[in-house]
């Protein structure tokens, strides 16, 4: 018997993601940006972060309290998920409430210190062990990236730009401590630096001792960040804090800052008249003259 068989190439197995969902817009925004390159997205919600409008844009979507580690893993594990993201943020008052599962508990043991970058890494080699490779929290959303230079609203003059290298260079200090990694501040004082609580919280507060006067936020990376967890994060949500807050002044790192709802964030400051510039390179020591 005689024939002929048509050799045809095998399919490419779809590619398939697991996301920690946080709470703001990051994480519907990496759904749409993975979504659009195939990737199957199966998504672990938190209760009181996840927004619950997620499930209509991932493939599958599992709820767990803050702390269930354990059962995290096996619901990434049981839909053939080897590779996962962290995406959004958990609320600090959810951090200090969780009630850890066991194997929480004895990876919190371990830890000496307990920061974002500690604990997060902590869980990432929690899953490394269980065949699950943590990417960057980037991943998908290289077209995010803040670029250099002015951003969106007003451009900032000599004297911002001179404010906003004095910001640069003590977020970076502030960060290189792992206390946080925004400052607020005006005409060379720090009125506020974040810590735990978050920007939005920093905000707040130094925006009431700036008085509206020339006020700036300051959001940077850390010296060497590890890119799979804590990336810095600007959206609608912080300008208006900014707003609120009567501060006329926002720069970020260029090319290591996420910016999420650009069309949104670009018509606030346009109506709040607040300057969004991205900061490159180094921030020139004191007295040096500053630049973009």
């Amino acid at each position: 018997m005689s024939g002929c068989f048509e050799c045809r190439p095998m399919p490419e197995a779809q590619r398939i993601v697991g996301m920690m969902a946080g709470n703001g817009l990051y994480p519907e925004t990496f759904a749409a940006q993975a979504r659009g390159q195939g990737v199957r997205l199966v998504a672990a919600a938190f209760r009181n972060e996840t927004h619950e409008d997620l499930a209509e844009k991932v493939d599958v979507l599992r709820w767990f309290r803050v702390g269930q580690l354990t059962k995290m893993i096996r619901f990434f594990q049981g839909e053939g998920v080897r590779e996962a993201v962290m995406v959004g943020q958990i609320a600090p008052s959810n951090l200090f409430a969780l009630r850890p599962d066991l194997r929480l508990v004895a990876l919190l043991a371990r830890l000496k210190e307990r920061n974002a970058e500690t604990l997060f890494g902590a869980i990432g080699e929690e899953l490394e062990r269980e065949g699950i490779t943590l990417l960057p929290a980037t991943t998908f959303l290289e077209d995010c990236l803040a670029p250099a230079g002015p951003i969106c609203g007003p451009k900032l003059d000599a004297a911002g730009l001179e404010q906003a290298a004095y910001g640069v260079r003590i977020a970076k200090e502030l960060s290189r401590l792992d206390v946080g990694q925004s400052v607020v501040v005006r005409e060379g004082t720090v009125l506020a630096a974040e810590a735990f609580e978050g920007t939005d919280a920093c905000i707040r507060r130094g925006g009431e001792l700036g008085k509206g006067k020339r006020v700036l936020l300051a959001k940077v990376s850390k010296p060497n960040q590890d890119l799979r967890f804590d990336v810095p994060v600007v959206g609608p949500q912080t300008v208006r804090s900014c707003r609120e807050a009567r501060v006329s002044a926002i720069v970020v790192e260029a090319g290591k800052t996420l910016l999420l709802g650009r069309e949104e964030v670009a018509r606030l400051c346009r109506e709040a008249k607040i300057a969004l510039h991205g900061w490159e390179g180094e921030a020139p020591a004191q007295g040096a003259e500053a630049g973009s």
